[in-house]
């Protein structure tokens, strides 16, 4: 070594960030109301199962429910009210989307078909799309309307 160089200490490695800083709290409010919203899912397919080969009536009005509180869920905190950050990952995206199934959606159709009932399974296709797309927009609107009533009072 000569005169001129120096040593230094080896660079610290850096610091783990700590799991509740960054998108730690957001992934654990999905996860909570994720869980939340499955299990609500669950019991209503308990309390109104479909019998094989029968149209599934549970997933479509879970999925067009679902849908209609996502349209006024959506309205309501982003025109609505300031809302907690954690709220809209909390609930949109966890107690929401654990609740509404559109794989389940599609697998009752796939049972349709293997069933025999080709028919019903595109009628049931076509119908859950179209009456959750209208649900969305029908309680998008009707929260809209809310709000402006709301603040005109």
């Amino acid at each position: 070594m000569s005169g001129t160089e120096t040593q230094s200490a080896p660079a610290a490695a850096p610091a783990a960030p700590h799991p509740w800083r960054g998108q730690g709290p957001a992934v654990a409010v999905v996860a909570a109301g994720g869980a939340i919203g499955a299990c609500a899912r669950y019991g209503m397919g308990l309390l109104w199962p479909t019998a094989h080969g029968a149209f599934p009536w549970t997933t479509l009005v879970i999925n067009v429910v679902g849908c209609a509180v996502i349209g006024a869920f959506l309205v309501t905190v982003t025109e609505g009210f300031t809302a907690h950050p954690l709220l809209r990952p909390f609930f949109g995206t966890g107690v929401l989307g654990g609740f509404t199934t559109f794989s389940t959606y599609a697998v009752d159709a796939q049972k349709l078909v293997a069933s025999g009932h080709p028919g019903t399974a595109l009628a049931y296709l076509a119908g859950t799309l179209t009456a959750a797309l209208l649900a969305v927009w029908a309680a998008a609107r009707l929260t809209r309307r809310l709000l402006l009533a709301r603040r005109r009072a």
